[in-house]
């Protein structure tokens, strides 16, 4: 045991029911320690070690120095001892490593208990987020051979609107004027592209064309969709099965649900499956201007991908 988990040991056994403690009595219960076991180290020193204990105590560890990173677009940890971040595109290596295998499991396990999902030996893959929004994708062994996986997706805390677009150079003036054409007359629109390439991004700026007043259902594997500008909203997110208690609520039974709830318009985040059939039924029969994304290289091979899907809901 390194000296760092040495010392959120001590912190752990000392204060006792240290779930029950405010973040307060927390950090003063990290400097006691502190003061008695490091107090020759440098103030600065002593200070980053207390914030890290915090961290690892009551947040996400080493994730949280790299989520408050706003240059940084997605985090990979490869096991405990290979992290890679991304910035601008360009994938490089981060200084730290965990601790362990099982502290990476901690925060694992934290991360996914807040949107009451499960992760285990028997099922090693999950999709969550976090309370900001960002996306979550959780491995772990057997299926990842070098110890747990986990993958965030960040996403701007101002979401990218078609305005900002039209500045980047991303979209023309004309293009976006176009797009509002097709929203404000209720076409239903599917955005593709590869995986990373913005889709959910230009599904939010999309958004922006929706006219007050209608009532928008969003359906998403983990809710991801920034919509806080529509009032008469309803946001639905799977469920995976709990073995024992909770029964799998799946895309399908979403979009099945929210044909009941005299929806305008049904968002889903994005089609895979056999839900792209329920989705497509969904736009025929009265919920004209529904919004979709999928996976392809092309607008032709997006309607390949969809005749695919609807044939994997056939019976």
């Amino acid at each position: 045991m390194d000296r760092f988990e040495q010392l959120r040991e001590t912190v752990i056994r000392e204060a006792d029911f240290i779930a029950e403690m405010t973040d307060e009595e927390v950090k003063s219960a990290i400097d006691t320690v502190l003061l008695r076991e490091e107090n020759r180290l440098p103030l600065v020193a002593r200070v980053r070690l207390s914030e890290r204990l915090f961290q690892s105590l009551r947040g996400l560890d080493l994730l949280e120095d790299m989520l408050a990173d706003e240059s940084i677009t997605e985090i990979m940890v490869n096991g405990p001892r290979r992290i890679f971040v991304e910035r601008a595109g360009v994938l490089e290596e981060w200084p730290g490593a965990f601790s362990s295998a099982e502290r990476l499991m901690d925060v694992i396990q934290k991360i996914v208990a807040g949107v009451n999902r499960v992760v285990n030996l028997a099922s090693p893959i999950v999709d969550a987020r976090l309370p900001g929004g960002e996306r979550v994708n959780v491995v772990l062994p057997p299926v990842a051979i070098d110890g747990p996986v986990l993958t965030v997706r960040k996403f701007p805390k101002e979401p990218l609107t078609m305005q900002k677009m039209i500045g980047m150079g991303s979209i023309s003036g004309e293009a976006a004027e176009f797009l509002r054409g097709c929203v404000s007359t209720r076409m239903n629109l599917l955005i593709s592209g590869g995986t990373g390439s913005g889709k959910t991004t230009f599904l939010n700026a999309l958004t922006e064309f929706i006219p007050e007043g209608e009532r928008i259902i969003t359906i998403e594997d983990s809710a991801e969709l920034q919509l806080s500008r529509l009032e008469n909203l309803v946001r639905l997110e799977v469920r995976s099965a709990v073995e024992g208690s909770a029964k799998e609520v799946t895309i399908r039974d979403l979009i099945r649900t929210a044909l009941r709830m005299r929806p305008d318009r049904i968002i889903v985040g994005e089609v895979r499956g056999g839900e792209c059939l329920d989705m497509l039924q969904a736009m025929n029969t009265g919920h004209e201007g529904s919004l979709s994304t999928g996976h392809a290289n092309s607008p032709g091979d997006m309607l390949l991908r969809l005749e695919t899907m609807v044939l994997m809901a056939a019976d």
